[in-house]
């Protein structure tokens, strides 16, 4: 089970990003053609709204009770956590700014039920999603990483 809850997660953030780089899309075209809100932007923005916080979820369970989770691991003796960098990573900072960009991903759905002009949902919206997307692609672990880098597709 463990391992299909981080299969889940990792093949979800996929359809975050997806999804996130259409609702930025959406959201300056709308902004910048001053387009008139309609239901498929606020559909767009809901499925970014619900893969977020599914994927939230699933890596509050992996944060806590996962297989490095704080209640099931241990720090190796005499290892601070601010002096580890795997933990570190993936008890803090990884969270703590998946946390902040599913605040700004909340915020920019929240634009869709303003009673505000069309232009200024889009263009708030526009802005919110990006400094999600910011968060997001600074905290995920790409292979590249040092020490936390994990695989594009879980498996690989």
């Amino acid at each position: 089970m463990q391992q299909t809850l981080v299969y889940v997660h990792s093949i979800l953030r996929w359809l975050i990003l997806i999804f996130l780089i259409l609702s930025i899309t959406r959201s300056f075209s709308g902004w910048r053609t001053k387009r008139i809100f309609m239901s498929n932007d606020r559909r767009t923005w809901l499925f970014t709204l619900i893969f977020s916080h599914i994927t939230l979820l699933l890596g509050l369970y992996q944060v806590f009770f996962g297989r490095y989770g704080i209640f099931t691991t241990t720090l190796p003796a005499g290892t601070h956590l601010m002096k580890n960098k795997f933990f570190r990573f993936f008890w803090i900072e990884h969270p703590i700014a998946m946390i902040l960009a599913i605040v700004f991903v909340t915020l920019g759905y929240g634009m869709s039920k303003k009673p505000v002009s069309d232009e200024t949902k889009f263009r708030k919206a526009f802005i919110y999603f990006v400094i999600a997307l910011l968060f997001i692609i600074t905290a995920i672990p790409w292979p590249f990483r040092e020490i936390v880098g994990r695989p594009l597709f879980p498996g690989t």
